[in-house]
């Protein structure tokens, strides 16, 4: 009887360790589970929102700036997502940002350059104040003897009454269009009969002696 009641502690005692070892290991394995589940949940968030953020940078229709996009670019290269989409989007959104990158660059540059011109016209345009006003004033004479006597003082400047005179009508481009050549005594008279002086020296040249040889303007 006592034997009996003893084996019957034992087989007891086994069952509920063989109880308890099959649910534990049952427990392992969900939480096994859900922790592939949850790393898998991560990957496909990861995936979709990386291609969501290249295909922002790709279109140009990110808010981000050349340098957040890299770094952007550069937070989804550190996933190391091997899905085959994303990673030939990341060496689109690469050349994107470095096309974009040398575009701003080559703006940049060009309105550095646009400034430059703009300064030395503005630096030019005040050398050249003394001989608009001249010239203007030929243009203001109250009658055709004073025209006449400041087209002669003016011409004291100018090498000969044949120093060829430029007129610049447009300009685009870097390059100037001109209007018909004529000569600075045809100009100075012409000044005189149109009373009106809509011009603004552009350059000049001189010589040796100091004379003017050339007159480039440009019509305002």
């Amino acid at each position: 009887m006592k034997l009996s009641q003893v084996n019957y502690t034992k087989l007891l005692a086994i069952l509920i360790s063989v109880i308890l070892i099959t649910g534990g290991a049952t427990s392992c394995k969900s939480k096994k589970k859900l922790a592939r589940e949850k790393a898998a949940a991560e990957y496909a968030t990861k995936v979709e929102q990386s291609k969501k953020d290249l295909t922002a940078i790709i279109n140009g229709t990110s808010p981000w700036t050349f340098e957040q996009q890299s770094d952007k670019v550069n937070q989804i290269k550190s996933y190391n997502l091997d899905d085959p989409e994303v990673i030939e989007m990341i060496k689109k959104a690469e050349e994107k940002i470095a096309m974009g990158i040398a575009e701003s660059e080559r703006l940049k540059e060009e309105e550095r350059l646009k400034l430059l011109e703009e300064q030395k016209r503005k630096k030019d345009a005040s050398k050249y104040t003394e001989i608009d006003k001249q010239l203007k004033s030929i243009s203001a004479s109250s009658t055709i003897d004073a025209a006449n006597k400041k087209i002669m003082l003016s011409m004291d400047q100018f090498a000969s009454p044949d120093v060829p005179v430029l007129i610049i009508i447009s300009q685009s481009g870097g390059f100037n269009d001109y209007d018909r050549p004529t000569t600075i005594s045809k100009f100075l008279h012409y000044l005189k009969d149109k009373q009106q002086y809509k011009y603004q020296v552009e350059s000049l040249k001189k010589d040796t002696l100091g004379k003017i040889t050339e007159l480039e303007l440009i019509k305002k």
